[in-house]
């Protein structure tokens, strides 16, 4: 496999690195920006290319790591290039194989491959790469040969309906970005009392780490706890007088998903005090017909 990259971000920094390591030729860069495909091409010990043709024209398989705005835009240019029998793959959680408009008919192989995890830096993501879950669609003999690239170095890959995409990039997103959101929320309730940030961060170490594992070992409903899971109504009440704005409406809405966990969990338990109480502080608009 003689694998070319298109895109010399994160992205394309640590798939290339993390590739170059196992001993997976790279052809080389290319990026409209040639000074990030000279430095991507250093940092994996490759080549970068100034002309986009001679990278499609080495390469039997092209990854594209660009933005995904620029994914199409990337593809228009290539598919005007000899593609037959190439693999064209992009990294995209939201977009499906289907951006590659005409791969079948150019003779290409088309697939969409997302490692689910936050790249930050482009120059030590790569280290996570190892152990990385990947989804992937698109064309069966695409997907099978990265499924066999993938799984070769010790990732685990699942298959993927392209009509998921936008779906499970939604959850990927709340299990990340809003996660991190979620914290800087925590955060600054915390910086009203008096903490500093970083006191803030340091304070509640161990209780966010401990949490996120109880649910990676017991799942959410046996990893639950706290004042909404124990019928707490008084103290759940406290807290709503304290909030106003946004941050009580993601209070409260986080609130009733834990409430529908806590009935799970506790199947003979009366919730209906706090039922009544999140009711009556969600906006009309939020309202489910579960809780009206």
């Amino acid at each position: 496999m003689n694998i070319g990259i298109i895109g010399a971000g994160k992205v394309g920094f640590s798939i290339g690195r993390f590739l170059a390591d196992n001993n997976i030729h790279i052809v080389g860069y290319y990026d409209t920006n040639n000074q990030n495909a000279a430095a991507a091409a250093e940092f994996t010990g490759t080549d970068s290319f100034d002309d986009l043709s001679e990278t499609v024209k080495l390469s039997d398989t092209l990854f594209i790591t660009t933005p995904d705005s620029e994914i199409a835009k990337a593809w228009d240019c290539i598919k005007k290039m000899p593609v037959r029998d190439k693999i064209i793959c992009h990294f995209s959680g939201s977009l499906s194989s289907d951006v590659f408009s005409g791969a079948k008919e150019a003779g290409a192989k088309a697939c969409s491959v997302h490692p689910m995890l936050a790249f930050s830096n482009r120059y030590s993501s790569y280290k996570s790469l190892s152990n990385a879950f990947f989804t992937a669609e698109g064309d069966e003999g695409a997907v099978s040969e990265m499924e066999s690239l993938l799984t070769s170095l010790g990732s685990i890959v699942c298959r993927i309906d392209k009509g998921s995409k936008a779906l499970y990039h939604t959850a990927a997103s709340v299990l990340s970005n809003h996660m991190v959101a979620l914290l800087d929320l925590g955060y600054s309730l915390l910086e009203r009392c008096g903490f500093s940030r970083a006191e803030a961060i340091k304070a509640t170490n161990s209780l966010v780490k401990g949490n996120l594992q109880n649910v990676l070992d017991s799942g959410c409903v046996n990893a639950l706890t706290g004042p909404i899971e124990r019928g707490d109504t008084q103290t759940v009440a406290k807290h709503l007088r304290c909030l106003d704005g946004n941050d009580k409406l993601i209070y409260t809405a986080l609130a009733q998903r834990i409430l529908s966990l806590s009935k799970i969990k506790n199947k003979d338990r009366d919730y209906g005090e706090i039922n009544e109480l999140l009711k009556h502080n969600m906006p009309i608009c939020e309202l489910t017909e579960e809780n009206k």
